[in-house]
């Protein structure tokens, strides 16, 4: 409650703890991040006002609740990443006069500006600009925000700061606008919503590590740029650690690790983006892809195979071509014997050919749900730039499932995929995984399909689900598909990074397009509900992920050689081969080291290439009818008899190391 004392107005500020604190009004985040306490003013990058995040210098004007907000917190780093991209903007206009800035956002580790100058950036510019950028810091410069009419800021930018690309932003993107924030660093100024850093004092820290080239807006056609990588930290400790983070990242860097573990490779006479699997990384995939096809066999789920091609006018009548066609490949014309000239298209998504599966014959309401699952290849023409082994290609097999259900079964099957799908990552070792609900952006209805009372039905329809499957989950406006709302899973790997895997999506759009129809209970033709599905999104994708966050250290089940035999001396090679093959009878993937080497380097060469299992024998084994058993990372299992050892790697196996069947209603 406010209140008015000897002529001050007083307003009543509410902690996250509860607390209400006095304070006069016209007090900013940075005076009450004070009166908390000096260390937390320190570390404060920002304030939530009744939950919006605002410049710390944001003046009180109510009773409102307050949070503040650290470098600890995701929105804190991305508020500092962004903070950061202005001062390495600031600092590249010093030492590079006449430079223009196009896009510096902040993203999952640091942030990025794409700069367009006629100096080309080398890695010794690099170093030049973190210096110059920790000299900003440590001016000091306050950091403010200022308010303008948009049509003030297109003549500021025309002529006070002669940057087109942000004069392009305020005439197209902002055009709706009427009112801009700038933000200004002494000489500097750049056009941001914010909110931004109290002070370029609170960088300590920072590391500014590629240089690639990009395009104005992403829009090929448009001038080319160059896009500056950094990262920054409050403190030089911190940096430390990230650093030593990514030296762990590169040892686990699955392109390395897929060559030296001989699991894929990409060759340019194949082409870019076209990842083969080789017959070991074969293995894992076909591994992954055995256990989702029995659990998705379990639950009803009935495979279909569709080409890797389909006529142009598919694509159309579904909105893939041309919603997706910047990411497509051109069409392939064939011309029939009569001249007649057909279009197809490399497959970019395997949901029409099901849709088409589902309407070939006529449906009851006692046949739905319809559960149709598919290991379909698509293609994508990502830039080259963006390509990145096995999590970014142009080719990919997508775990795909369309289930086809009434309204009334609607919640219930969402609810069903999404226990599948985090059945599937429990099972794999993600533990840490987020959940989005991905929602339509109503201010840009144009984006998507479908009507505004469809959206509202889908997007609740969504909600409930998660709420009845206990989901913690965030959500994200504008992030969902143009057909419909989704639930996207974001794991967490073993270096803490995020991934955005498996997703579900609910579609009433796809069967309006293709007239898709059931018969009901009282013989009238009604429309079913599409949901989109695919646990492992992209089986390359995922493999990828899979490799960086064991770091090629498989679960047993999926090794690709899940035990190697060791024979100590070449009068044992016999007692070896037989034991080779009664582990192969019995179903696991086993080889055989008959080389005249020392069993020590033996065991570190089998270590090096991460096999699970080695199989230690010598002439007391043999004379015993046992074997030695060592485990990869952790040593000396003890002796075992042949058929002792082979029912304890068939039963890890068959239990997939899990010592009980995953949760999935955490």
């Amino acid at each position: 409650m406010s209140q008015n004392l000897d002529q001050q107005v007083i307003f009543t500020v509410t902690l996250p703890d509860g607390t209400a604190k006095p304070f006069p009004a016209g007090s900013t985040g940075m005076d009450i991040a004070l009166e908390i306490g000096r260390r937390l003013a320190r570390e404060a990058v920002a304030i939530k006002i009744d939950g919006r995040a605002v410049n710390l210098s944001a003046p009180v004007t109510a009773d409102c609740s307050i949070e503040i907000i650290t470098f600890d917190s995701p929105e804190g780093k991305e508020i500092f990443w962004h903070s950061a991209s202005h001062i390495m903007a600031h600092a590249i206009e010093e030492l590079f006069p006449g430079s223009k800035f196009g896009a510096g956002p902040a993203i999952e580790q640091g942030f990025y500006y794409d700069v367009s100058s006629e100096h080309r950036f080398t890695e010794e510019d690099l170093k030049a600009i973190e210096e110059r950028m920790l000299q900003i810091a440590g001016r000091d410069i306050r950091i403010v925000r200022e308010e303008m009419p948009r049509v003030q800021a297109i003549e500021y930018f025309r002529t006070v700061r002669e940057d087109p690309y942000k004069v392009e932003i305020l005439t197209d993107t902002l055009k709706e606008t009427e009112t801009v924030s700038l933000y200004h660093e002494d000489g500097f100024t750049d056009l941001c919503s914010g909110p931004h850093l109290f002070s370029t004092a609170a960088l300590k820290a920072v590391s500014l590590f590629n240089i690639s080239a990009s395009y104005w807006r992403g829009d090929q056609s448009r001038e080319s740029m160059q896009r500056i990588y950094g990262i920054a930290f409050p403190s030089e400790k911190l940096l430390k650690a990230h650093l030593t983070a990514l030296e762990e990242a590169k040892k686990r860097d699955h392109r390395k690790l897929g060559q030296e573990l001989e699991l894929f490779m990409l060759s340019p006479e194949i082409g870019s983006g076209l990842p083969v699997w080789l017959p070991k990384g074969a293995v894992i995939r076909q591994e992954l892809e055995s256990f989702l096809k029995e659990e998705q066999r379990r639950r009803g789920y009935h495979p279909v195979y569709t080409p890797h091609i389909g006529n142009i006018n598919l694509y159309k009548r579904s909105g893939h071509y041309p919603y997706y066609s910047d990411s497509q490949f051109p069409p392939l014309t064939y011309h029939d014997e009569e001249g007649k000239a057909e279009q197809y298209l490399l497959k970019p998504m395997n949901c029409p050919h099901h849709h088409l599966i589902y309407s070939s014959k006529m449906r009851s309401y006692r046949d739905l749900p319809v559960r149709l699952a598919e290991f379909g290849t698509v293609y994508r023409h990502e830039q080259s730039g963006e390509l990145n082994g096995l999590v970014r290609a142009r080719g990919f097999t997508q775990d795909d499932s369309h289930i086809y259900c009434r309204p009334d079964q609607l919640v219930d099957e969402i609810c069903n995929a999404i226990d599948l799908t985090r059945y599937v990552f429990a099972t794999l070792g993600f533990t840490e995984v987020e959940t989005r609900l991905s929602l339509h952006d109503p201010l840009n209805p144009a984006k998507y399909g479908g009507t505004a009372d469809v959206w509202e039905q889908a997007e609740k329809d969504v909600k409930e689900a998660a709420d009845r499957m206990k989901i913690k989950y965030f959500i994200g406006i504008g992030e969902a598909s143009f057909y419909g709302p989704k639930i996207d899973f974001i794991v967490r790997d073993a270096l803490g990074r995020k991934w955005q895997l498996g997703t579900v999506q609910v579609d009433y759009v796809m069967p309006e397009r293709f007239d898709l129809t059931y018969i009901g209970s009282d013989g009238q033709k009604h429309r079913p509900i599409v949901i989109h599905r695919a646990p492992f999104g992209s089986m390359e994708r995922f493999i990828g992920v899979l490799i960086e966050h064991t770091a090629g250290n498989f679960p047993l089940w999926l090794a690709p050689v899940q035990a190697i035999i060791l024979p100590i001396a070449e009068d044992v090679h016999n007692y070896a081969a037989e034991i080779r093959d009664a582990m192969h009878a019995a179903g696991i993937r086993v080889e055989l080291d008959l080389r005249n080497e020392k069993i020590g380097r033996k065991i570190r060469e089998a270590e090096l290439a991460k096999i699970p299992f080695m199989v230690i024998v010598g002439q007391k084994e043999k004379e015993g009818g046992t074997v030695s058993l060592r485990r990869h990372r952790i040593g000396d299992e003890g002796a075992f008899s042949i058929q002792e050892m082979t029912e304890k790697l068939l039963n890890e196996i068959a239990t997939k190391g899990l010592t009980t069947k995953p949760t999935t209603n955490a």
